[in-house]
Order: structure tokens, then sequence, then C-alpha cells
């Protein structure tokens, strides 16, 4: 490989490579034969790990990918004149190619935010179109932890949505894909921005956090899916046959902190090169920085030749906008040389 090939990308915690760990776990799975879609030892500790986090009655379901995860759980949840109500931003809404209106056949209600993230008084207009039969009815909120900005819920604000949502007879999902991110950023435990707050449903995410695949549909009332979420995973094509290389991976994830390890260094990796470019004359960063992404403006020459050393994405092109992300793996020698070749980019361009 070259050297070129081998550098980190600052595109994507995506673009990561699997946690050793998570390696070995998947290795340590694969010794003899297991019965599948789910009925083996590693499936029952995994979901064990997940009780032992977020409380006992936890209904979890593993899932192949974030898009799965969240038309599953969310198809468990509405009838088809129903509606989720999320940020214009949500990966629900722009990148998930329509599947949870083509799956569930409800629909998506874009709700436009400042920053990415729902507040009461954004959800108010939207609940009163009307309840005859011409109008959908809302009946989920959904809301990314951390958003699709970089931004954070406060503790405080998932509870007031919360109150605000069951208080007019609807549900709350979280879809955490970053979830650890979130909770390593705020201090405190994916249960206490979740199920402590009065959150109904949790998509939690593994792939951004160093395995290989996977994702976990955690219901926190029972009730609200009976048995339907198997026959939805089902239909959805995310029942995995081979289940315990999913579980395992999550089994090792969650039974010490190797999600908080993962997701810290990620972070703090994250702030590191927040201190780096914001040295650098000719790059503005437009957003807080609160996770493991930045977003920043600059001049377009400089963002092309950056882009031919290290991959990122242009966020928004109008401005121009671009994100850079960390992950587990990202070193400190990663963020100097992605500083340098910044500097660089800039420089050249002036």
């Amino acid at each position: 490989m070259s050297a070129a090939a081998s550098r980190r990308s600052f595109a994507s915690d995506n673009a990561a490579p699997v946690a050793p760990e998570m390696l070995r776990a998947i290795e340590a799975a694969n010794d003899g034969d297991a019965t599948g879609y789910g009925a083996d030892a590693w499936t029952a500790s995994a979901v064990e790990r997940f009780r032992e986090h977020f409380g006992a009655a936890t209904s979890v379901y593993f899932t192949f990918n974030g898009t799965g995860a969240n038309v599953v759980a969310l198809s468990c949840l509405v009838k088809p004149w129903e509606a989720v109500l999320c940020p214009a931003s949500a990966h629900l809404q722009t990148d998930e190619c329509g599947a949870f209106e083509r799956f569930a056949g409800s629909k998506v209600i874009p709700v436009t935010t400042q920053d990415g993230k729902l507040r009461p008084g954004d959800l108010e207009p939207h609940l009163r179109a009307g309840h005859e039969e011409h109008h959908p009815q809302p009946r989920v909120l959904s809301i990314s932890q951390s958003t699709e900005y970089g931004g954070l819920y406060e503790p405080q604000e998932i509870a007031a949505l919360c109150k605000f949502a069951h208080g007019r007879g609807l549900l709350v999902h979280v879809d955490g894909a970053r979830i650890a991110n979130a909770a390593a950023a705020l201090g405190t435990t994916p249960r206490a921005i979740t199920t402590d707050l009065g959150v109904d449903v949790l998509t939690f995410g593994g792939t951004k956090n160093g395995l290989l695949f996977g994702e976990a549909i955690c219901f926190f009332d029972s009730s609200l899916v009976r048995d339907g979420a198997l026959f939805a995973r089902k239909q959805g094509m995310q029942l995995a046959s081979k289940m315990r290389y999913v579980a395992a991976q999550f089994d090792a994830l969650l039974a010490g902190e190797l999600w908080l390890q993962y997701a810290a260094h990620a972070n703090a990796m994250t702030r590191l090169l927040h201190d780096r470019v914001s040295q650098i004359d000719g790059v503005r960063v437009t957003r807080p920085v609160r996770c493991n992404a930045i977003f920043a403006t600059m001049d377009r020459a400089a963002i092309e030749r950056a882009r031919s050393q290290f991959f990122f994405y242009t966020f928004d092109d109008a401005l121009p906008e671009v994100r850079w992300m960390t992950h587990w793996a990202t070193q400190p020698q990663d963020v100097d040389a992605f500083a340098e070749c910044l500097e660089h980019a800039v420089r050249s361009s002036t």
C-alpha cells in the first residue's frame, strides 16, 4: 500500500478500520457451529449487556446497518397514515433514500431548524395541521444524538422533548449512530440521555464506533412492539442468519468501557484538530465543536488542494462548508499531518 493510500481519511467515522478487539471478538465467535438467526449464546449475552446498560425491560434487536435499524424501529411504531417528525437535516430525511417511506408506507415530515435540533416550539405548527383524514397524523419524534451538524442535545432538552411528546400522545426515537460520542462528550452514559429521560426507542450505533458492522434497536417499553419487531426486522432484510458475528462485537463493546474508550478518543482527536485549524488563517470553523465532527469554510481552491491529499466531504457547496471527522483510530500524528496539509493548501491559494 502506498503512503498516500494509507493516510487517514477525515471524511467520516465510517472510513475507520475495525477495532482489533472487535476482530478478536469475531474470531472467538468463529469456533464451531452455532444456531442461526440469533438463537446462540453470543446473542443472548449481548442482549444481557444491553439490559445491564439500559435496564432489564429493554428489548434488543440487532441489524446490519443504521438505515435498517431506523427503518425497522420506526416501522414498528407507526401505522401507514401516521408520520414521523424529524429535523430537515436528519439522516432519516436526507441520507436514507426514502427507505422508511417505501418500507413503512408512512410519511417523514421534515422540520426546519437552525442547528439540526428539534425543540417543542418547532413542532407546534405541525401538530395543528388537522386530525381529519386529509392529513398524516404525527406519531413519532425522531432526533439524532449527536446531530448531523455535530451538535448535542443536553439532557434537559431531551427531557423537555419527551415530556412534550408524551403529553400529546407521541413517541420519541433517538437515532444514536453516534450515541457513544454524545455520551462521552457529555460525561455521562447512554442510558442517562435516553431511557432515563423518557426516550421510547434508541438505535444504538456500532459501525461508527469500532465495529465491522452492526447496530442495535433498543425498545425501552416492550409493549410498543411485542413480537412485531421480529417480523419487521425479517421483512426489512435486517435479520442476520449468522447473528453471532454481530452480537459478539456488541458483547465485547459493552462488556467494559470499550464503547467509551473509542468514542472519547475520537472526540479528543477532534478537539486536537480544532485547536490546530483554529490557528490557520483562511479556515473558519462554522459550528460548535462538541463531538467528533468539525464544520468549516475555506477557499474552494484550498479545499481541492487539501482533498488531493486527504479525502473529506463538502457538506454545503454553496458556502462552501466542509466536514472533517475523526474516529477511534485517528492518532495525533494524523491530525498534525492533516492540519499541515490544510495550512499549506490555504497558503497556496492566497
